[in-house]
């Protein structure tokens, strides 16, 4: 899959069916993570990858909003740098990496953001100094998916030329 359809196709996935990701594709999805950019090549983000149920249960219960994560086949704790200004920024570009990573291997994802944050330092040993950024779970999609294009707005309502609300000749 190239990756413009890649990207147009990828949906978020919360529900997952019982069939094992394979250790060579959750690497292709680490190292996905591990060559995404970061604001000064800090490389300041650090994973935890969850595989056990009971622990991905614990993730399930330490969320104020990631429930369905339950029936993932696996997690990954996101933690980054605070100390940096841009560390949000980084977040999100090791997240995109992931996640494209993982549907191009017909691999599902979701994110959640809303964390017990004392809970979840505890029960997953995350040190003081990290931000946990975000959590992803991972599976084989429950329904399948079509390979569809995203329904998304025209260009002409998004991207202006030169100033706000100017669409003519965007490209």
């Amino acid at each position: 899959m190239n990756t413009v359809d890649c990207i147009a196709t990828k949906l978020d996935i919360r529900e997952f069916s019982q069939e094992n990701v394979s250790p060579s594709i959750i690497s292709i999805i680490l190292n996905s993570a591990r060559y995404s950019g970061s604001g000064l090549n800090t490389q300041h983000w650090r994973f935890i990858v969850i595989k056990e149920k009971n622990n991905i249960k614990k993730l399930s219960e330490d969320s104020t909003s990631g429930q369905w994560i339950v029936g993932a086949n696996f997690a990954i704790i996101l933690l980054t740098d605070p100390n940096y200004g841009f560390h949000l920024l980084d977040a999100g570009r090791v997240i995109q990496n992931m996640q494209l990573s993982a549907w191009e291997n017909g691999v599902g994802s979701g994110i959640y953001t809303g964390v017990r944050d004392e809970k979840m330092r505890t029960d997953f040993k995350i040190p003081s100094n990290l931000s946990i950024s975000a959590v992803l779970g991972f599976g084989f999609p429950k329904k399948s998916i079509t390979g569809k294009r995203k329904n998304r707005k025209p260009l002409s309502e998004l991207a202006y030329n030169e100033v706000y609300g100017n669409s003519k000749n965007i490209t």
